[in-house]
């Protein structure tokens, strides 16, 4: 199928120079950006590296002068990621999504595809190898590709919105260059924080790293790790000083061929079975210094900051479900199902059904976009971020289980993706940070608005 970069050059002012790089110096370049006009709330182009005062053109960043824009309003560069996602993962991933699940496995084509259509370096810059695109391109790619595949979509979002972002935000300029080429073009990164005993209480970590007279040494073990099976590169938290609690944590970077480092079980799931999530064992694991991530005893602090923009991308991966889920299920009962002479899709007590989860769908859409946007503002947005990945969790769930009735029998057979829709929505509530713990997020940050 045609690239990003075919497909998106019509906006940019300079053409890319290679084929491979789809979203890189044509669409996303600085000056394409600066062309889309008018600037708005919701095109802002501060982004998560930058300073408080400038955006990446170095001009003065101020709110106030920006027209407000309906929350759905794409810029053309984001419009086009839209159009453009949803064409790749039409032709190119929904053919495999069954064959994906029924095996348990992600087809290391698709990866190598998300790679050449620039799906893994979106927010990564120009000079690094990346496309230079901002956070709400990202959400926007995440959720449409999680309208047709959910696994496909939660490994594009882990990489991007952790990974990616952990380097940009944390590393050195030396690690920049070494490590974001790599990301951006053909390896992909996992985030490596859960353990069996830390999962919600995510500080109780029992791995631990020491130093040594070449850099560091890492002991213990990580579950629940996606993207273990395809990734070569991992962020990983251990604590260097337990007498310190968490604010001994540290983090590291650490490649799969490192002595030592070992995946012990790939988990059997029972949804985005595709995507892998495995245990991972660290035995001495030798790290050098040039692999410290920020500063030491400060992880903590970047895995708050990181789970909190993650939130935003699997808030997108939910509503990208939800609406496939919707979509799926009225195409067939609007064009195919019929019973007592008529489409079921006829029947007022259907139709009601169909246009509340809709209404549910945009509704949870609108709070994923708004944190967003809010995010690129540089507002805060650890709240919105919480409600929006608590409330598109439950509609996902809602919507898709609600899918299978409407499409009778052939909604619970694996014949159609139905069924798998639903299984996959489960994990929502469950995966960088629980349902409760979103409850929990907002009652304290809303306790300390309304007290005193």
């Amino acid at each position: 199928m045609a690239s990003l970069a075919r497909t998106l050059r019509p906006l940019a002012r300079a053409a890319a120079s290679s084929p491979r790089t789809p979203l890189t110096r044509s669409v996303l370049s600085r000056a394409a950006l600066r062309q889309q006009a008018p600037r708005c709330l919701s095109s802002t182009p501060k982004r998560r590296y930058d300073t408080d005062n400038v955006t990446t053109e170095g001009e003065p960043y101020d709110l106030d002068t920006m027209t407000p824009t309906p929350i759905f309003h794409f810029t053309e560069t984001e419009q086009a990621m839209a159009d453009t996602v949803s064409k790749f993962a039409a032709e190119t991933i929904l053919p495999k999504v069954r064959e994906m699940d029924e095996s348990e496995h992600m087809d290391p084509a698709i990866v190598e595809q998300c790679f050449e259509q620039g799906l893994m370096g979106i927010e990564i810059p120009e000079k690094y190898g990346g496309a230079g695109m901002n956070f709400t391109s990202a959400i926007v790619g995440i959720e449409e590709l999680a309208r047709i595949d959910p696994s496909v979509s939660v490994m594009v979002d882990v990489h991007n919105t952790l990974v990616n972002t952990a380097i940009l935000k944390y590393g050195t300029e030396e690690s920049r260059k070494k490590w974001l080429p790599q990301l951006a073009t053909n390896t992909v990164g996992s985030f490596c924080l859960s353990e069996p005993a830390s999962g919600s209480d995510a500080f109780a970590l029992k791995t631990k790293a020491e130093k040594t007279s070449n850099g560091y040494k890492i002991s213990g073990s990580k579950m629940w790790i996606t993207n273990s099976m395809e990734a070569n590169f991992f962020i990983v938290f251990a604590n260097l000083d337990p007498s310190k609690g968490y604010k001994g944590i540290t983090a590291f970077i650490v490649e799969k061929d490192t002595k030592g480092f070992s995946i012990a079980k790939k988990e059997k799931k029972l949804g985005i079975r595709a995507s892998s999530t495995c245990v991972i064992n660290f035995d001495d694991v030798e790290v050098p210094a040039s692999n410290l991530l920020g500063k030491e005893g400060e992880g903590y602090k970047y895995a708050i900051g990181l789970l909190n923009e993650g939130r935003i991308g699997i808030a997108a991966q939910m509503t990208g479900l939800a609406l496939g889920a919707w979509e799926n299920a009225a195409r067939y009962v609007w064009n195919d199902r019929k019973q007592f002479g008529s489409l079921v899709g006829e029947f007022q007590g259907m139709q009601f059904q169909l246009a509340q989860a809709y209404t549910d769908i945009t509704a949870a859409r609108a709070l994923v976009y708004n944190a967003a946007r809010k995010k690129e503002a540089g507002l805060d947005f650890v709240r919105d971020a919480a409600m929006a990945k608590l409330f598109a969790s439950q509609v996902a769930g809602r919507v898709s289980g609600n899918a299978i009735e409407w499409m009778g029998g052939m909604g619970f057979v694996r014949e159609g993706l139905a069924e798998k829709y639903w299984r996959d929505s489960k994990i929502g509530a469950i995966y960088e940070g629980t349902s409760n713990i979103q409850l929990q997020t907002i009652a304290r940050l809303l306790q300390r608005e309304y007290s005193g």
